[in-house]
């Protein structure tokens, strides 16, 4: 097996320090990796630095003669905003070779999903999952054996994210995949990196199965770190016992001998098992379980991205009662975010009975907007807490430094934080009020896997009741037990996710996809028929049995049936009849 990319004690340091210390690594051909870890621990640096846009601080990098590497960045790069999408797919290539590779340019925009007449769209009119689309395309122009991917699902909606999916589980070659999105890693990858403590183990094992590998380590590095401590503070209890009885009885024996386990007890220190420092985060809400009905009825709602703009749906009638942990699932721009946003403007007045929202009187409601608009900039991190809660300033120090912010940072401005030191504090400001219905907005756009995790056990503990939207697969498997979901301009409730899941996949599937499919059958079928006997009675069963297919699944509820796979019996029955003579 040939090594395609190595590093030797890789260290890299940046503004605040060391960040990635004496990392050493080999990607083997055929890998396809998974890359995940805490945020700011260093996972898109490690990507610059093995494609070679950063310079490592110490450590030698090394990739195998000819292998050609395409680093597929978070966003477009601005450059692009102005090109169409075929020049900015030839873009990557060297000039002299673009007017060439127009074809080649216009198969791959295909590839991805976009149809013939869009190739001469402008970059800058594309949503967030066709600048994903757009990138591989970019990438795999240069015909690359190994794609460096920085967090390609994130902002993506679902059915984007299970087209990603079903590229990566196709693509030949290897990759490195950052990403917190702990479904789509295991169902695509066979290896996982993960970066913790500023260094890098390794792990030939799917995510799942890897996070569990090091959470036994870790048990098992604990135990024993526990023991030496334990053998550690017992030679320490003899050595200060024996330096007393050394002074007290001027006994120079025993005071020698106390100095040497006190050097012993250095040494052992020095060899002691090292424990990881975690993340010391933990996410926690206050709820409160309200003994009604409803805590929100939605009740003929025409849920409007903004005043004086089309319906994009009608709620026809629905019910949230505490308890209920109920999933919005759709295509980005369904108007999930808008239905949360209507809700939580309109609970801000004074409703009256006949409005399409009503909300229980005691009801206390709480909202994560994706954009954390909830914060002002201008405010500091101790002032941003003061509308969540009535808390001393004790208090909210105490809530800041339990979830990581030193008490140094307290003063600082809300407007010089990152995105994911935002959504923390944001999740901090929640964790203080005692709310009895919560609106979590894309709330996993900007945490990492085990705030996931914690999110998770959370909303599925939360007493009172949920909405959620997500396309977090996970996330929503694990902590919801109702499914709205949005297409075509109607709203649908779900009990069973996987009968979402069908649909995304076969109504949600690419036009050139399906039309590939019938292709490829069509030329299949084109082929000249044997006109044995024998030939015909197998023709004549097949017919029978595709016809049995076709009715059982017309016969199915609306939201079951396979529309793509209909398509494809109902061709290959007509062209087996024109084969029989029956038409």
């Amino acid at each position: 097996m040939s090594t395609l990319l190595s590093t030797q004690n890789l260290s890299f340091h940046n503004n605040h320090g060391l960040l990635l210390n004496d990392i050493s690594l080999a990607l083997i051909k055929g890998e396809k990796i998974g890359l995940i870890g805490y945020n700011g621990c260093g996972k898109s640096t490690l990507l610059k630095l093995l494609s070679h846009q950063l310079s490592p601080s110490s450590g030698v990098i090394s990739v195998a003669n000819q292998t050609v590497m395409a680093y597929i960045e978070q966003h477009l790069p601005t450059e692009l905003q102005s090109m169409t999408l075929m020049d900015a797919v030839l873009h990557k290539l060297p000039e002299e070779y673009r007017s060439s590779e127009g074809w080649r340019a216009e198969l791959l925009l295909s590839e991805m999903g976009f149809k013939l007449h869009e190739k001469d769209l402008l970059v800058s009119q594309l949503s967030g999952g066709q600048h994903t689309r757009l990138l591989l395309a970019r990438a795999l122009i240069i015909e690359p054996d190994l794609l460096l991917l920085d967090e390609p699902s994130n902002h993506l909606d679902l059915p984007t994210i299970l087209w990603l999916e079903t590229f990566l589980k196709q693509w030949r070659g290897s990759f490195i995949l950052v990403s917190h999105d702990n479904t789509l890693l295991d169902n695509v990858t066979n290896c996982t990196w993960i970066i913790r403590d500023k260094s890098l183990s390794i792990f030939r094992l799917p995510c799942s199965q890897a996070r569990v590998a090091q959470e036994e380590q870790d048990i098992s590095a604990q135990h024993r770190y526990d023991a030496q401590q334990k053998e550690i503070d017992r030679i320490a209890q003899s050595a200060k016992q024996l330096a007393i009885w050394g002074h007290v009885y001027d006994n120079e024996n025993l005071s020698r001998k106390a100095k040497q386990m006190e050097k012993h007890i250095v040494r052992l220190k020095d060899e002691q098992t090292e424990v990881t420092s975690g993340n010391q985060w933990v996410l926690q809400f206050s709820g409160t379980a309200l003994r009604a009905d409803r805590l929100c009825e939605l009740n003929q709602l025409a849920v409007i991205p903004a005043e004086n703009t089309p319906v994009l749906y009608t709620v026809e009638n629905q019910r949230i009662k505490s308890g209920d942990r109920v999933a919005i699932i759709g295509a980005n721009g369904t108007g999930k975010s808008s239905l949360l946003k209507m809700i939580w403007s309109l609970s801000l007045v004074e409703i009256n009975e006949q409005n399409a929202i009503k909300l229980h009187p005691r009801v206390e409601l709480g909202y994560y907007d994706q954009k954390i608009a909830q914060l002002v900039d201008n405010d500091t991190l101790s002032d941003a807490l003061k509308p969540f809660a009535p808390l001393t300033d004790e208090q909210r120090k105490m809530a800041l430094i339990s979830a990581g912010f030193v008490y140094t940072r307290h003063g600082q401005k809300v407007s010089t934080l990152s995105g994911g030191e935002r959504a923390r504090l944001l999740f901090v400001g929640l964790s203080l009020a005692n709310y009895s219905l919560l609106m979590l907005d894309e709330p996993t756009n900007h945490i990492d896997m085990e705030g996931k995790k914690a999110l998770s056990e959370q909303i599925s503990q939360f007493p009172g009741g949920v909405l959620l939207v997500s396309h977090d697969r996970e996330l929503i498997e694990n902590s919801c037990n109702r499914f709205w979901y949005i297409h075509n301009g109607v709203l649908t409730e779900h009990h069973d996710i996987e009968a979402i899941y069908q649909l995304i996949a076969e109504e949600e599937m690419p036009e050139t996809l399906l039309v590939d499919k019938l292709n490829n059958l069509q030329n299949i079928s084109s082929v000249p028929l044997v006109s044995h006997d024998d030939d015909d009675d197998e023709k004549l069963f097949k017919l029978i049995e595709l016809e049995e297919k076709l009715e059982a699944d017309l016969a199915r509820k609306i939201n079951h049936q396979k529309p793509a796979l209909q398509a494809q019996w109902k061709l290959e029955i007509n062209q087996l009849k024109q084969a029989l003579n029956l038409i």
